[in-house]
């Protein structure tokens, strides 16, 4: 449990680190201040990229996990309604895996089109 925290903590850590190297801006001229502003926002848009994807699949995997065990125990108490049950199931994996597919779509727009460098203007 200690390695898999301090783990953690040091893949968010790097990942702030490597952020801010990646959007740093040019050599300042001596004397002016550098705005790190670009860099945390890119940085958490990282860390909110990796829990949406994260909390998205563990959720989507759960439930089809809980739908084959119903529709398993269905066909087992009842063979006679197996064709029913499997068309049922696989529409119910079908909008299962949606929720999974929205996940990623919200993960590539806060990436690729993020919409906080908007707002904060660059």
């Amino acid at each position: 449990m200690k390695k898999t925290f301090a783990e953690g903590v040091l893949v968010i850590f790097s990942v702030l680190f490597s952020a801010s190297l990646a959007a740093a801006a040019e050599a300042a001229a001596p004397g002016s201040s550098v705005d790190y502003t670009k860099a945390i926002v890119v940085g958490c848009s990282l860390i909110a990229v990796g829990l949406a994807m994260g909390l998205g699949t563990i959720g989507t995997g759960v439930g089809m996990g809980h739908g084959l065990s119903g529709a398993t125990n269905a066909v087992g108490r009842n063979p006679e309604a197996q064709g029913k049950v499997l068309l049922t199931m696989m529409v119910g994996l079908a909008m299962i895996e949606s929720l999974a597919i929205y996940a990623l779509v919200i993960a590539l727009v806060v990436l690729y089109a993020n919409p906080l460098l908007k707002v904060i203007g660059l």
